[in-house]
């Protein structure tokens, strides 16, 4: 993330497009507010083991981290998104329980996230186990602000997404292409396709707005930069 800074400011920004940014800690939420952002993300895991892996410090201290942010976003009328990452299982210490989901959640939403995103990070989760973890973190937090950022490692990922949606999720992360990964997670592949998810809405009368052909014209192109073939089964077919 150590050229973040230099994205932000290079790219043309559109109107009614949002650019959010990672930003851990306090120097990061001010380095993003100096190239002039409108949201900002901070993030934490449901899994011990794995939160002392990526960030270094427990689940209570990194949400302590990220209490200033949200702070400092507040004053400065800047939006904040949170993530929680192995929601349906981690790749140290396997099971993660059910209630550390919820919690981590109440307390993002409790802080002023508006919206919580629940990422399967190592792919790992099938539909009804997904559906539970929905439907557990909505007695807490409600459906219209959660999420979903689920990895599709076995290839899971759209049938999960499908399950969820039936519980009223209506926002979901996606990657052009299936790009991304975790260098945290040995062998987890990328966020699902974008291309994939939207061919799946647009089948079952969801609009999106979006151009699939485009979609996939994109996803091909960054994928030639990159030298690797598109990971959406909608781009290959």
């Amino acid at each position: 993330m150590k050229d973040a800074f230099e994205v932000l400011s290079g790219i043309e920004r559109r109107p009614g497009v949002t650019y959010p940014v990672l930003t851990p800690n306090l120097k990061g939420f001010e380095r993003a507010l100096e190239a002039g952002v409108t949201e900002v993300a901070v993030f934490g895991a449901a899994s011990e083991a794995f939160s002392q892996k990526n960030i270094n410090c427990s689940i209570s201290e990194s949400v302590e981290r990220f209490r200033p942010v949200l702070e400092a976003a507040q004053k400065n009328n800047v939006r904040v998104r949170g993530y929680i990452s192995c929601v349906l299982g981690c790749p140290y210490q396997g099971e993660v329980p059910l209630e550390n989901v919820v919690n981590l959640a109440e307390k993002m939403s409790e802080m002023g996230c508006y919206e919580i995103s629940l990422g399967d990070t190592i792919g790992i989760g099938t539909p009804l186990k997904a559906k539970k973890m929905v439907e557990t973190v909505a007695e807490k937090v409600p459906v219209s602000n959660l999420a979903l950022h689920f990895h599709d490692t076995r290839g899971q990922a759209l049938a999960n997404i499908y399950a969820c949606l039936e519980l009223g999720v209506s926002v979901i992360d996606a990657s052009v292409s299936g790009l991304g990964g975790c260098p945290y997670a040995q062998g987890a592949s990328g966020n699902v396709a974008t291309e994939d998810v939207v061919y799946m809405l647009h089948g079952i009368g969801i609009k999106t707005g979006v151009d699939i052909e485009k979609l996939i014209e994109t996803g091909r192109f960054i994928s030639d930069v990159f030298g690797r073939l598109p990971q959406s089964r909608v781009s290959c077919a």
